[in-house]
């Protein structure tokens, strides 16, 4: 059973534009999501979160300014705009839930305690 689906990744150049989407299979109002991202070589990095509570966004430094998270409860989906993409941006990137936000939102909650994953889009920055 499928429970998170990203989409929306692809290649852009640099300064360009891409809005993935991450879609639940199950009632996600009590969830917690958050984005990450993982670069060849790299360190799986914590992106972006957005609560369950009150839908406020949070951001790595390194994104802060540049992406957008949201989410549309009524349609299940999450989604990470992102603008003014840099070369280094260059990741896959997956989603994930947890019914635990604090964990969530601070970047704290291991990878293997969230409630549900996914597996990733992938999103390539380059001229």
């Amino acid at each position: 059973e499928v429970q998170l689906v990203e989409s929306g990744g692809g290649l852009v150049p640099p300064g360009g534009s891409l809005r993935l989407s991450c879609v639940a299979s199950f009632k996600m109002d009590y969830y917690a999501f958050a984005w990450f991202r993982r670069a060849p070589g790299r360190e799986r990095e914590w992106v972006s979160a957005i609560a369950s509570s009150d839908e406020s966004p949070h951001y790595a430094d390194s994104v802060k300014g540049r992406f957008t998270i949201s989410r549309d409860n009524a349609k299940r989906t999450v989604y990470l705009q992102m603008d003014n993409l840099k070369p280094e941006d260059t990741a896959d990137y997956y989603c994930a839930a947890s019914a635990y936000e604090m964990g969530v939102i601070t970047a704290s909650l291991p990878s293997a305690e969230y409630d549900y994953g996914a597996m990733g889009t992938q999103v390539t920055v380059s001229s």
